[in-house]
């Protein structure tokens, strides 16, 4: 039976308003999926990431194959294209099938007058290939990010930025996060075994398990029990580092999605755990995380740098600071980042993450641990932010995380470890 729909039409709409309404993926596609069949659902995410991904690449080719682009109402055929030609250039889709159904995309948008215009540039493309594909690997394009934040690792990591740029463009691997309440990590590997799903333990993350190859949750023994969650080995880092005590009252700021907040509890059920977030909409995946793992925090919405509104006159024995950041760590879990990222949004949030350092700082108790921590590999807002805390604010010593003149860890993402993070472990004194 044919589908309503045209995946190809949905994934250009996807990335119209990643591009053109500086909307994430994350956002946007959960409504463009509801009448989607899980089947389809996984191909649609492939189209948008990917095209997302390779993005200058793709523009590169098309500003060889047309005289001029589709600009106002048209833009969203541009993007079209982009996924038809992502298709050719990417996938294993039979090319007959791809421009198909691309084609078809034009009515779906309701542009049917432009048929042609998209099976001629597409056709146009596969007897052009085998001449613009060398080429394409080795303009400015190739490295597939924008320039600004090229430039920034290029001056913060002058030996090593090729290597992120390339872990960036990579897909992501998937790692698991054992439920030690359940199962200690060596038991859960035997039960991955006798699914026959491979898997390699992290070097030192006590709970992070790397899959060999990813797979469908429902496919995990014990998921729907919470035996386990999908969380990356970095983010699992910060936890280790915090190392939460039963008994303890704990603070989990900037919880959402609330994969740091479970954590916590895994490792000390007995903590009272407040976890808040200034997102009402991505609380109630921290809802539906303690849900499913059967686990019980105090989640509130609220502004970091204003805990008087929700802590009352608590204070913490340790704080986790996950702050809001420029996210350059996770790019290749979410490539749209290179895309909705601006240059001038580095030093904005270089500025919220000491305001809300600032605040929280007070509300940890005398000898009380707190971790600062990031998924982004920019200095302004890891090792920079906390060498000037540090400077200000005497009664704060750095612990297991580097040293005064480097404070902080920075990992980079790595094919195969977790993503970009930092952590910067204080004490009180």
């Amino acid at each position: 039976m044919k589908t309503a729909y045209n995946l190809r039409s949905i994934a250009a709409q996807a990335i119209s308003q990643v591009l053109d309404k500086g909307l994430s993926l994350s956002t946007v596609l959960p409504g463009l999926q509801k009448n989607i069949s899980d089947k389809d659902r996984g191909l649609l995410q492939e189209l948008c990431f990917g095209t997302l991904r390779v993005l200058p690449q793709l523009e590169w080719c098309l500003q060889q194959l047309m005289a001029k682009p589709l600009t106002g109402k048209q833009r969203t055929l541009h993007y079209l294209l982009m996924v038809g030609l992502y298709q050719l250039i990417h996938t294993r889709i039979p090319a007959h099938a791809i421009l198909a159904e691309t084609v078809e995309g034009a009515v779906a948008l309701k542009r049917p007058q432009l048929k042609g215009l998209v099976n001629g540039v597409l056709r146009q493309f596969q007897r052009q290939q085998e001449e613009l594909l060398p080429r394409m690997s080795n303009n400015d394009s190739r490295h597939l990010h924008p320039s600004w934040l090229l430039k920034r690792l290029k001056k913060a990591y002058p030996t090593e930025w090729e290597n992120i740029v390339d872990a960036n463009n990579q897909r992501p691997p998937m790692w698991l996060r054992v439920n030690r309440l359940h199962h200690t990590r060596d038991q859960y590997l035997d039960l991955l075994n006798e699914a026959q799903i491979e898997a390699v333990p992290h070097a030192e993350y006590r709970d992070a398990l790397r899959l060999v190859t990813p797979c469908q949750v429902n496919l995990l023994p014990g998921f729907a029990e919470g035996w386990v969650t999908v969380q990356d080995a970095s983010a699992q880092g910060s936890v280790d580092l915090l190392d939460p005590q039963d008994g303890e009252m704990i603070l989990d700021l900037c919880c959402a999605p609330g994969g740091k907040t479970t954590h916590i509890l895994e490792a000390a059920p007995k903590a009272q755990v407040l976890a808040v977030d200034v997102d009402e909409q991505r609380l109630k995946r921290v809802h539906e995380n303690l849900q499913r793992l059967k686990l019980s925090a105090e989640v509130k919405q609220g502004d970091g740098r204003e805990p008087q509104s929700w802590a009352g006159d608590r204070i913490f024995d340790r704080i986790l600071l996950d702050a809001p950041c420029s996210a350059t760590g996770v790019i290749r879990r979410h490539p749209d980042i290179k895309w909705l990222r601006r240059d001038s949004d580095i030093a904005e949030l270089a500025m919220l993450q000491k305001e809300i350092l600032e605040a929280v700082w007070p509300r940890l108790k005398s000898q009380g641990v707190m971790v600062y921590a990031t998924c982004s590999i920019l200095p302004d807002e890891n090792s920079e932010q906390i060498t000037a805390f540090l400077e200000t604010h005497p009664d704060a010593t750095l612990v297991e995380t580097g040293t005064a003149e480097k404070p902080g860890r920075q990992n980079l993402p790595h094919a195969e470890d977790g993503d970009g993070f930092y952590y910067a472990k204080l004490i009180k004194s």
